[in-house]
């Protein structure tokens, strides 16, 4: 009866993954708009704020903007407000899906003065696809190839002047010379509870969820700092309160249903249990190399290592060794085990 329907062995259809995934078809209804509904990330917001003031009092297109963070901390919507913000528009895509350079520029011919062109993932072009973004991005020129060998030439044509944002969970594999040409660069850190409780509640209302304070919070803090992760805690909450028969997400009612969906207090679910239980009992508490780990908790090593790991790192009870993985002493004792004297 309350069965999901999504692929448990898929992490992007992880309940708790941050990444973007079939159960988030209601994120564009939840999406901020302005600034001002924005919650969290005060600096970033506010030295934003400043440089799109003084970009349009100069009449000139925003200065390339580099936004990076673990997923679903909304740097997409923060795309978004600011398009809607500098009153331009704003075009949709992603690394992988600019496979050749003839479709980069397509893309940036099509660019209005002052467009916003939005990147997710941008670690991930190609290096041939790359490097023309970088006259793009620096001399608003594309610079084309035809021919080759002694008769190829170089053909350049001009673009219209715009703004480039970048977005990416992994800035240490953006190379020097492109992370170089963005003008701004903004780290997005994850949410606090009150943060997230604040994010909770504009959702409820947006969707005609009622919900008390506490019910709220106790969705916040289990949301492992992430929004992406709030509000879908939220949509399943509200599927298991509307089985039961509850009008209202009481605080009773939200753990009853995060203790269904096996989500403890800490926001840790069976998978990230099971590594924690791997690392103490088969392993001593590590070091684990990754790849033996995986296989013994029968999970791929990329999976462990982007969408497990980054939390349990946070929480202090995993830290990565040259040797491999060990469990320190937090997590012997969520785990209710008792720490050998060198966890620390």
């Amino acid at each position: 009866m309350f069965h999901d329907e999504w692929e448990e062995s898929s992490p992007e259809a992880r309940l708790l993954s941050g990444a973007k995934g079939a159960l988030d078809f209601e994120e564009n209804i939840l999406r901020p708009k302005t600034m001002e509904e924005y919650v969290g990330q005060d600096k970033v917001k506010e030295n934003l704020a400043v440089f799109i003031a003084a970009a349009k009092a100069r009449g000139e297109a925003l200065d390339h903007v580099l936004l990076y963070g673990p997923p679903g901390l909304g740097k997409t919507t923060l795309a978004h407000i600011i398009a809607n913000t500098m009153g331009t528009q704003i075009k949709l895509t992603s690394g992988p899906a600019i496979e050749r350079s003839g479709d980069l520029a397509a893309i940036l011919t099509n660019l209005d003065d002052g467009d916003i062109l939005f990147i997710d993932e941008i670690h991930r072009l190609n290096h041939t696809v790359e490097e023309i973004l970088y006259s793009a991005m620096e001399d608003y020129a594309l610079d084309i190839i035809v021919g080759k060998g002694p008769s190829a030439r170089n053909i350049r044509f001009s673009l219209k002047k715009f703004t480039l944002i970048g977005a990416t969970t992994k800035a240490g594999m953006i190379s020097g010379p492109l992370r170089d040409r963005f003008g701004i660069i903004c780290r997005l850190d994850m949410y606090t509870p009150s943060e997230l409780q604040r994010i909770v509640n504009r959702s409820a209302r947006m969707l005609g969820i009622s919900i008390e304070k506490q019910g709220s919070f106790e969705i916040a803090r289990r949301s492992r700092g992430t929004p992406r992760i709030a509000n879908r805690l939220l949509k399943r909450v509200r599927d298991f309160s509307a089985v039961l028969g509850c009008n209202e997400i009481t605080h009773a009612a939200a753990k009853e249903a995060l203790a269904r969906l096996e989500i403890d207090e800490l926001g840790l679910d069976e998978t990230d249990r099971n590594l924690l239980r791997a690392l103490i009992e088969k392993f001593g508490g590590g070091p684990a190399g990754l790849e033996t780990l995986a296989a013994t908790i029968g999970e791929d090593v990329n999976t462990i290592e982007d969408v497990y790991e980054p939390y349990l790192l946070q929480l202090g009870f995993i830290a990565r060794t040259p040797r491999g993985r060990v469990c320190l002493k937090g997590g012997y004792e969520h785990m209710g085990a008792v720490p050998p004297e060198s966890a620390s």
